[in-house]
């Protein structure tokens, strides 16, 4: 029951923090609760502040202990890796530079620069994806990523720090990982670990990236959908 109430709190963390036009009582029903007012003391007993306040600034620290459990090392296998030619994609890029728990909080920066800057085409939606510069240690180093949205035409000076870039085109063993963020991370491990070695092929200067094709609080962690890219020679 606490694993799936746990479960539940998740996703409608996630939905607070960056859904901003969902209504904490919907937020609340589709986390089966009945009313905003329990899902209001159990959010509260769960992350130590209210919906409200969670939404105004997310303490992304406590979030993050809430939800630090061990992962189980288990053998990957038979990971379904296909070799395709990934197209150039012009992007809007914010490097997050800082410990793992800080990484929602430079999404956030994100999500409200591409809120005031739409896509030129609006029938078009835009792509998102992480570039994985380097990876955090056991004792809590900084990481580096970017975070990048497919983005047409220029980026204006801003004060969130987003600035244009690119993701090159050229050869990539892909795989789709179902599942959570976390164990996406195991995931790549295992394309590193197992696949490589014995695929003959040879990594390109450009580092690992990930495409998100749904986001946490939009489905259940069980339905989250991302494409991992190992950019080959």
């Amino acid at each position: 029951m606490q694993y799936v109430l746990l479960a539940r709190m998740k996703r409608a963390s996630l939905s607070l923090a960056f859904n901003k036009d969902q209504s904490v009582l919907d937020i609340a029903l589709q986390a089966h609760f009945d009313s905003a007012e329990a899902f209001s003391r159990a959010f509260s007993r769960t992350f130590k502040q209210s919906p409200s306040q969670f939404r105004r600034c997310p303490n992304w620290e406590n979030w993050h202990r809430t939800y630090d459990f061990a992962l189980q090392d288990k053998e990957m296998m038979n990971l379904d890796v296909k070799i395709v030619m990934f197209d150039k994609r012009q992007v809007a890029l914010l490097r997050h530079q800082g410990t793992e728990s800080q990484v929602f909080q430079t999404a956030e920066r994100f999500v409200e620069w591409a809120t005031q800057n739409p896509l030129k085409k609006a029938s078009q939606k835009r792509e998102i994806y992480t570039v994985t510069h380097s990876e955090r240690s056991d004792l809590g180093d900084e990481m580096q990523l970017d975070i990048c949205g497919t983005h047409e035409g220029e980026v204006s000076p801003n004060q969130y720090g987003v600035v244009k870039s690119y993701i090159p085109e050229g050869r990539c063993a892909v795989v789709r990982h179902t599942g959570s963020y976390e164990s996406a991370g195991k995931t790549c491990q295992e394309m590193y670990r197992s696949w490589l070695p014995t695929s003959h092929e040879e990594l390109r200067d450009f580092p690992c990236f990930f495409h998100y094709l749904n986001f946490a609080h939009e489905v259940d962690e069980c339905e989250l959908i991302t494409d991992i890219y190992l950019p080959i020679k």
